[in-house]
């Protein structure tokens, strides 16, 4: 393992690590950029250690105590935390103790803002800095980085606990945390970040790992099967190049599907089923309409929102017509979620297509291009636009 893979796995784990001894997100932070950069000094000299989460933690702990010693605001904290203690008694294991369970919980905290459980879940999960954070999201640094602060601040003023929460709390707590990594996917999704939706699921597998809860499944097979069709998604679903999905990654986010399933279901477990059988299916004429239906209508009764009634009616659209389904999207035209949401006007406009009615199509694609917020979304659906106009 190279230096920048330990780095990627042992950051996480020790940045929660040091937050659980130290009380103090700004100081773990602190102490962990100053243990990494003296493994920078050092590794690529002496080789990297047996055990390199130890020492990255042991050097973090007397970067810590260095810090309070020098700050009386912490004078009293280096007592009552028996750092020395720490410094003196390095850890024995080979590896740093896992706590990031912890962290997610602590990031996705309902006290903070909801834009911010995301951002704040990159920068101290995934190790990202302040600008990669903002590139994520589509915004400026500046921006981002009055968003980690506030974040931090909240923690501290509101003493937000560090821990997982009790069983009892578990189920209200989680769909927080597991909204906070989907939204880092959806945000690599759709600006076509392989990078970023790859890291995504790198932490919903951590995850799972250290909490395999039913929807901590049904999370990780609904990236899993999604991503799956990645190098393929620059066309409609029913002209992608099947031979391009990865159908390992299909299968493995499709037996994760039988264990979310099983027992019950939550909305990530019926949203990994519809797409397993998009997945599944040997092409796109033999997809599985009617129970890809029916399972809407399942999550519809357990999540309604204006987004599950628009894929609803555009399944409603396969089994049943274009006709069908348009008549479906036109009774959600009011709806003021949906007004400015471009899938609407583009899914809109592909049953106009279908129904021969171009200039229609052509219009609402123009209107879904002026609502798209990335340039691949907004290439895509110029390319739908110049093919209708092409036929016209």
């Amino acid at each position: 393992m190279n230096v920048e893979q330990v780095f990627r796995e042992e950051r996480g784990r020790l940045l929660a690590t040091l937050v659980k001894r130290f009380g103090d997100l700004d100081l773990a932070e602190e102490v962990t950029s100053d243990a990494i950069e003296a493994a920078l000094k050092h590794w690529p000299v002496d080789g990297v250690p047996d055990r390199p989460g130890a020492w990255l933690l042991t050097t973090a702990r007397r970067k810590a105590v260095d810090r309070l010693r020098r700050d009386q605001v912490y004078a009293a904290r280096l007592a009552l935390l028996q750092v020395e203690v720490d410094r003196a008694d390095p850890p024995t294991t080979d590896a740093l103790p896992d706590e990031r369970l912890e962290l997610f919980f602590t990031c996705a905290h309902p006290a903070l803002p909801e834009e911010d459980r995301g951002a704040l879940t990159l920068r101290c999960l995934a190790g990202f800095t302040t600008p990669e954070v903002a590139r994520a999201y589509l915004v400026p640094v500046t921006t981002m980085q009055q968003r980690i602060v506030r974040a931090k601040k909240k923690i501290k003023e509101a003493r937000i606990p560090f821990r997982v929460p009790d069983p009892a709390e578990l189920p209200e707590r989680l769909p927080g945390v597991l909204q906070a990594v989907y939204s880092i996917f959806t945000e690599g999704y759709a600006a076509q970040r392989t990078d970023l939706a790859e890291e995504a699921i790198r932490l919903a597998r951590i995850l799972h790992r250290l909490l395999p809860e039913r929807e901590v499944t049904g999370l990780l097979a609904l990236m899993l099967l999604i991503h799956a069709r990645r190098d393929a998604r620059a066309d409609l679903l029913e002209d992608q190049d099947r031979t391009l999905w990865d159908r390992d990654m299909i299968d493995e986010g499709s037996a994760l599907v039988e264990k979310a399933l099983t027992g019950g279901h939550g909305p990530y477990g019926v949203q990994a089923a519809i797409n397993a059988l998009h997945d599944q299916a040997e092409d796109f004429a033999s997809t599985d309409w009617p129970q890809i239906v029916a399972l809407y209508d399942v999550l519809n009764a357990l999540t309604p929102s204006p987004v599950i009634a628009l894929n609803r009616a555009a399944a409603i659209a396969m089994r049943d017509g274009a006709a069908a389904g348009l008549a479906l999207l036109d009774e959600l035209a009011g709806v003021p979620k949906l007004r400015d949401y471009h899938p609407y006007r583009a899914a809109r406009a592909d049953l106009l297509h279908r129904l021969g009615r171009s200039a229609e199509a052509a219009q609402a694609y123009r209107e879904a291009i002026a609502l798209a917020g990335t340039e691949p979304e907004q290439d895509f659906l110029r390319r739908r636009l110049t093919a209708i106009e092409g036929q016209s």
